[in-house]
């Protein structure tokens, strides 16, 4: 589904369904007047245009307009913006990032573990093979491998990103997106390791669960096939170096800026004020511009820490509570509270 006609069809959910919600005002955001709203406006005029619904296309078209100053962009989203929260908090937000690995054109050495082309055959909503049985074979030697990566764990958490940079054996660096999935419904790893009894839930973390399997061959590579979903890479050419990965919506996504979110529930798009608690908290008005599988509910967003080590390093332990409040045009938001 295009990014607009997805909009459209939350948004209509949004008002149609009885789902809880309450409108706020801007003053009952905690640290509202202290973000950097102009690196929000930026994000947000990133991939505005790619939302087609009525009410929202005015509202774009003088967010291009608005002087580039901390004043003037805050003014912009309390002028046109009411906060709405949407389910019950709390919610819970996770970090992803885009990972740096090393990898080969070409089998050989260290680089035994391939990342796949989407294979022709596989159609939108198909149910394909599994990741166990792609990981034993099922798929080999067709040409569909795009590079060989020199660890397995790193196959499999590419896969949870959706995207990542390659240095590849002759000095180049390359950039793989998402493709396509199997069609195979995303498991919890972590969740698992709880139901085994190797961890608790405050124990589970990437991190952790990337040191379990390379300490654990034998076990660990049982571990991630317990996750069914596979995810296919396509290489991007288009995007510059400094240009984050790209999005559900087509269009890079920017460090602490975008989240991935439920479109069921929190149209692609839309800003979206963030209260995250835990060790570093965040307030900060971010756009829902990603999904990802694991990704949930109403009150539920999945972080985007930037690229690399540092980030993954970040990204990694994330798992917090706090809030996450909508901003929605103003007659769209008391539209919500009229269908209740």
């Amino acid at each position: 589904m295009r990014p607009a006609l997805a909009f459209l069809a939350t948004a209509a959910a949004l008002m149609a369904a009885p789902l809880p919600a309450e409108v706020l005002d801007f003053e009952a955001l905690d640290g509202w007047r202290d973000d950097n709203h102009v690196a929000a406006l930026q994000s947000f005029l990133n991939t505005c245009d790619l939302i087609d619904a009525p009410d929202w296309q005015p509202i774009c078209a003088l967010a291009a307009d608005v002087p580039k100053d901390e004043a003037s962009a805050r003014s912009f989203f309390e002028l046109f913006f009411k906060p709405v929260v949407v389910g019950a908090p709390p919610a819970l937000f996770t970090g992803y990032f885009e990972p740096e690995l090393n990898g080969s054109a070409t089998r050989g050495g260290r680089f035994q573990y391939p990342i796949y082309r989407r294979p022709p055959e596989l159609q939108e909503g198909m149910v394909y093979h599994s990741r166990a049985a792609i990981e034993g074979g099922a798929i080999a030697g067709r040409g569909l491998e795009l590079a060989w990566l020199d660890d397995p764990v790193d196959v499999y958490f590419l896969q949870v990103q959706g995207s990542g940079r390659i240095r590849m054996t002759d000095g180049t660096v390359i950039r793989v997106g998402y493709a396509g999935k199997n069609g195979h419904a995303y498991r919890s790893v972590g969740q698992e390791m709880i139901r085994r009894g190797t961890h608790t839930l405050d124990q589970v973390s990437a991190p952790e669960i990337a040191n379990y399997v390379r300490t654990n061959p034998g076990s660990g590579r049982d571990l991630l096939d317990t996750n069914p979903s596979y995810v296919f890479f396509r290489k991007i050419g288009t995007l510059k170096t400094e240009d984050g990965p790209i999005g559900a919506m087509g269009r890079s996504i920017t460090t602490l800026r975008s989240i991935a979110i439920d479109p069921k529930f929190t149209p692609l798009g839309a800003p979206v004020w963030i209260e995250k608690d835990g060790k570093r908290p965040i307030r900060s008005l971010m756009v829902a511009q990603d999904t990802g599988g694991a990704i949930k509910g109403m009150q539920r967003a999945d972080i985007f820490y930037g690229t690399g080590a540092g980030a993954g390093d970040a990204a990694g332990t994330v798992k917090d509570r706090g809030r996450m409040v909508l901003l929605l045009p103003i007659d769209r938001a008391f539209a919500m509270l009229e269908s209740d």
